[in-house]
């Protein structure tokens, strides 16, 4: 493993838990990325598109200036076109549309909570991550 960091991830966990807290205690709403910004889409209430606004200028905010003062050389991966990433992308979406939620809703605030849900929704993206990757390399051989 040449990009293990385990201090940096610690701390990003540290604050990712404590975020999804202030956020579930303030405004008794899970920390899903995917819910959030659909809401933004979808939501016709000035108040919930400003606090989900709020949410994700936030996120990018953070990777930015943590990008800035902790700059990480990242090579893209070959064969890999704009055209793939934004089919990647879209893909994501219908998934996470499809499975009532994401990685993040799921994964960090509904296992917390000991969702039956979450738990069998987060086993299942773990499953399909791991499948996909094998195929991706190993069969279609990217």
């Amino acid at each position: 493993m040449e990009n293990f960091t385990p201090y940096s991830s610690l701390a990003g966990g540290i604050l990712l838990g404590i975020s999804a807290s202030i956020l579930m205690y303030l405004n008794g709403r899970i920390a899903g990325i995917s819910g959030i910004v659909g809401g933004i889409l979808n939501n016709p209430s000035a108040a919930e598109k400003a606090w989900r606004a709020a949410f994700v200028v936030g996120i990018i905010g953070g990777a930015s200036v943590y990008a800035y003062f902790f700059p990480v050389s990242i090579e893209p991966r070959e064969h890999v076109t704009t055209a793939l990433l934004i089919v990647g992308g879209l893909i994501v979406g219908f998934g996470t549309a499809m499975g009532g939620g994401c990685t993040s809703g799921h994964g960090v605030c509904g296992i917390s909570r000991f969702s039956l849900r979450s738990i069998t929704a987060t086993m299942v993206f773990l499953v399909a991550g791991i499948a996909t990757v094998y195929i991706v390399n190993q069969v279609i051989g990217v």
